[in-house]
């Protein structure tokens, strides 16, 4: 996809019903410009779509999986399906597949690792916690080296774009002169905030995380956050400040599955991009 496209596809994600982000476009492009494929139909018209992100040399990332209604059963899908995994070959490729579509993965080599729920919900005004930092105050290597362990695999291209989309909050737990303990990014999407990611090495840090986040989200605006389903501290979180479940995916991984600490990844980036 032309860089264009990639905004013509994240609208049709909106119209899924998906919720992106409104400046979502310019970081996925940038994790991967040349992971972004499209189908076109025989009048020359895109028709379906798939985003197959490369992060360094081991893994790969498969989302944005989508057929436009008037050309679906039409096989463009499954071409662009087939050329985004020949893309990714060698590789261990992930995705957050919804329900409907678990079945079909599994027929393509993907295997369960967790389930990841969206809670959602409107956060009570809070006051601002102490002992936080814009992230944009923690040097770029130190943010890179905490999170890399966390997602599994670098992506300085992307997140250098993530902080710095506009309107995004991001706040640190240390990291400006000591060791950081945590991060979390919250940007506005076409509907409400979403919170993605959250990293902390414990529940105590993770809520003043959340905290400082929601007390610079607009009060009334719906708060959205992706958790993994196992670890309990951050399920704990989202019920503690009012959010309830209103969706989930399944992390599944072709190839070998990452090894990460689930118990200090209380909020996923993305479903597209991981």
């Amino acid at each position: 996809m032309s860089r264009g496209e990639v905004d013509q596809v994240i609208e049709w994600a909106a119209e899924e019903g998906w919720n992106p982000g409104l400046g979502d476009a310019v970081p996925f492009h940038a994790a991967d410009p040349t992971g972004f494929l499209v189908a076109e139909a025989g009048d020359g018209r895109p028709a379906a779509a798939v985003s197959v992100v490369r992060y360094g040399e081991d893994l790969g990332f498969l989302g944005l999986y989508i057929a436009r209604p008037e050309y679906r059963g039409r096989g463009l899908g499954m071409a662009a399906w087939r050329v985004g995994m020949a893309y990714l070959a060698g590789r261990t490729v992930g995705l957050d597949g919804v329900v409907a579509q678990q079945d079909n993965y599994r027929k393509s080599g993907f295997v369960l690792a967790h389930r990841n729920v969206r809670y959602q919900g409107t956060v009570p005004a809070v006051e601002p916690p102490d002992g936080l930092a814009d992230l944009a105050a923690v040097p770029f290597d130190r943010l890179l080296g905490y999170d890399r362990p966390l997602f599994g695999a670098p992506r300085a291209a992307f997140l250098s774009a993530w902080i710095g989309m506009p309107g995004v909050v991001g706040l640190a737990a240390g990291g400006i002169t000591g060791n950081l303990s945590g991060y979390a990014v919250a940007r506005p999407c076409r509907v409400g905030w979403k919170i993605g990611p959250l990293f902390a090495d414990d529940a105590e840090t993770a809520d003043k995380l959340f905290r400082g986040l929601c007390a610079r989200i607009p009060g009334g605006e719906p708060v959205i956050l992706d958790v993994p389903e196992p670890n309990s501290t951050a399920v704990a979180l989202a019920g503690r400040h009012g959010l309830s479940p209103v969706f989930e995916t399944a992390r599944m991984y072709a190839g070998r599955p990452l090894d990460l600490d689930l118990g200090r990844i209380f909020g996923i980036t993305t479903f597209e991009l991981g």
